[in-house]
């Protein structure tokens, strides 16, 4: 990967939809050799996917949370029982496997709070393995969400 393409991958990660010419005109290539070099990035696997971003508020999914998990056991089955049952669930819009404190932090999405406390007594903590979770409520979000 040289200068190009991470300057093709900069501009594709900040508008997705945009053409190939002006892609191309933004980086300083002409079209052919552009779409030559997206094309090689999508399958190398370096370009993963194209999507919408999409408000949660204007979908009724106004309130994010971030839970840490942490697990009873760290067992290979425990752990993939786990793993089965948070992908399952679809308020939970990620789920990251981490160190420190916590075997996993969720980022959460739902109406409002009374909806999170549904989530959590009924869906979260009732899944395989779950020890305990620490819930963290978004009060504002700084930066747009590039997911």
């Amino acid at each position: 990967m040289d200068e190009m393409d991470r300057s093709i991958l900069a501009v594709l990660e900040q508008h997705g939809r945009i053409s190939n010419s002006e892609l191309a005109d933004r980086v300083g290539l002409s079209p052919s050799p552009c779409l030559r070099r997206v094309r090689r990035l999508e399958d190398e696997g370096v370009i993963r996917g194209y999507r919408a971003v999409i408000d949660p508020a204007a979908t009724g999914r106004g309130l994010r949370v971030f839970a840490g998990v942490r697990l009873i056991r760290h067992t290979r089955p425990d752990v993939a029982a786990f793993e089965r049952g948070i992908t399952r669930l679809p308020a939970v819009v990620a789920c990251h496997h981490i160190t420190g404190n916590f075997d996993y932090l969720l980022q959460v999405e739902v109406a409002d709070l009374p909806a999170y406390e549904d989530f959590h007594a009924h869906q979260l903590a009732t899944l395989p393995g779950v020890a305990t979770v620490t819930s963290y409520v978004t009060m504002k979000t700084l930066t747009a969400d590039p997911t």
